[in-house]
């Protein structure tokens, strides 16, 4: 078989109106907005703006923020004009099946689970440890894990899971709606904890915007493993402050952007997806950046940097703290509660949906991709994954594989940037509603700084990684390849074509 075979884009289309195994439109560009939202503002927002401006940008990791938000977008426009072209479920893979070929759309799908599935199992776990700190800020004290036979139990993770399984279950609609509550709940959270922040801002806390750059400690390369890929193939010294502290920070910070793709994965379920998926999309992205920026004023105008980087793990909560504000640790606990939830929603939902594609085109089971008459919904992929991710996030110690989420999203943000290029040069006479602009300029930019923003990624995280991968190509060339309905059609069409020149 060739590896480098393509799938037409009209054969996507028709698949995925295939009986039994279609997906219902009915979302809307506000709900794509609100998910853009749900999964990008979760508890990082009261965090992740902290750790950058202690370590990294100071006051200026306002530009880290903007820097971040610019490479997002250019990645999302890309993301934008495959969506239109070919609106169907499963994102990344199905956009890089119809450009570069079966083996490098498997790839691209198997880091999507491995970003999706770990990101859904990472934060609820962390949600259920947000849960008891919740607990504990009413005077209820309900500890985060049980010992079950010398075994760690995180119930929380268990009980969130299974909630928003059970509702996607249901439908795509419903659940939408229950996170749209929560989102507007959520992010009438930030604004208080914006404004309230803003009372104690003192415009002498913002010099110097840019601070001097001071070199960082320098542990003698004892943990090789954890410093950053770059470092290590260069040997540079990370970057603290200065100019280069604004980009070390904006590859900090764009983390907080990532989850714009599962929108993507949502376009097989999107009414008038030509006109609604941009829209919904873009007006995502502007609302969170907008609030991310808009809180790391207020904290780095709260305190001055040099206080935060006196914390060993600064949160907002660090900056209220030292302006002797401590009833806002309660809003922001319920805030990050609440962020969270939302976030687990969609992530679920986008790991049933790559799953769903890769069975429908016969790389994983197809009876996998079989959906709920009733509710239009792939009930079996998503009680399955719902189970594993309850599973791995109850019982493991999932947060160590973290930066495995980063890691598994630039590559595919690599992949859809250059694939813009190939579907342009193979199918000229495609006219999606929405064309990058600049032509071929932003697409190579966007894949160069998602590169750029690997490398900053730990090397162990390139190791489980490089694992990740060899344990993928195992399964396809095991299974994959063989049941794949793309070669099942070519042996199909070529014994046809050789019984007819036969009877010729």
């Amino acid at each position: 078989m060739n590896l480098m075979r393509t799938k037409a884009i009209e054969q996507s289309i028709a698949d995925s109106e295939e009986p039994g195994r279609k997906l219902k439109r009915s979302l809307s560009t506000w709900d794509l907005m609100i998910m853009g939202v749900a999964v990008a503002v979760g508890a990082g927002i009261f965090s992740v703006g902290a750790k950058a401006a202690a370590n990294f940008a100071g006051p200026a990791v306002t530009l880290s923020f903007a820097i971040a938000a610019v490479t997002c977008a250019l990645a999302i426009m890309c993301y934008a004009e495959f969506a239109t072209a070919m609106p169907v479920a499963g994102s990344a893979y199905v956009f890089t099946y119809a450009t570069m070929g079966e083996i490098l759309a498997w790839i691209i799908g198997w880091n999507l689970i491995l970003e999706l599935f770990t990101a859904a199992a990472v934060i609820a776990k962390y949600w259920g440890i947000y849960l008891s700190k919740v607990f504990a800020l009413t005077g209820v004290d309900i500890p985060p894990s049980f010992n079950v036979g010398g075994v760690d139990l995180y119930w929380g993770a268990f009980l969130i899971v299974a909630i928003f399984t059970v509702l996607l279950v249901m439908g795509t609609k419903l659940s939408a709606r229950v996170g749209n509550v929560f989102t507007m709940i959520k992010i009438a959270v930030v604004l208080f904890v914006i404004v309230v922040g803003f009372l104690y801002v003192k415009v002498e806390n913002y010099s110097p915007f840019v601070p001097t750059s001071v070199p960082t400690a320098n542990d003698g390369g004892a943990d090789v493993m954890k410093q950053s890929l770059f470092s290590f193939l260069s040997g540079a010294a990370p970057a603290q402050y200065g100019t280069m502290g604004i980009f070390a920070g904006a590859a900090l910070v764009f983390f907080a952007f990532i989850g714009f793709d599962v929108v993507a994965t949502s376009a097989e379920e999107v009414k008038d997806p030509r006109k609604t998926l941009p829209r919904g999309i873009f007006g995502g992205l502007a609302v969170v950046t907008l609030l991310y920026i808009l809180v790391s004023l207020a904290l780095t105008g709260m305190v001055p940097y040099t206080e935060l980087a006196k914390a060993e793990s600064p949160t907002l909560t660090t900056a209220f703290e030292a302006v002797g504000n401590t009833d806002a640790a309660k809003v922001i606990a319920f805030g990050s509660l609440i962020g969270l939830t939302t976030v687990i929603m969609v992530l679920l939902m986008g790991l049933s949906r790559v799953v769903l594609a890769m069975s429908r085109d016969g790389l994983l089971p197809r009876a996998l991709s079989v959906t709920n008459a009733k509710h239009s919904t792939p009930a079996r992929i998503q009680i399955i994954c719902g189970a594993a991710v309850a599973l791995v996030a109850g019982l493991t110690k999932v947060d160590l594989l973290e930066e495995m989420i980063n890691i598994g999203t630039l590559s595919a943000f690599v992949v859809v940037s250059l694939g813009i290029l190939v579907l342009r040069k193979k199918r000229p006479d495609l006219k999606p509603s929405f064309r990058v602009p600049f032509g071929k300029v932003l697409p190579i930019v966007s894949a160069a700084l998602c590169v750029y923003l690997m490398t900053n990624l730990a090397v162990e995280t390139w190791i489980f990684f490089a694992g990740w991968l060899v344990i993928g190509l195992i399964i396809y060339f095991a299974y994959g390849q063989r049941h794949s309905r793309l070669n099942e059609r070519f042996t199909d069409a070529k014994e046809f074509a050789s019984q007819g020149s036969k009877e010729d």
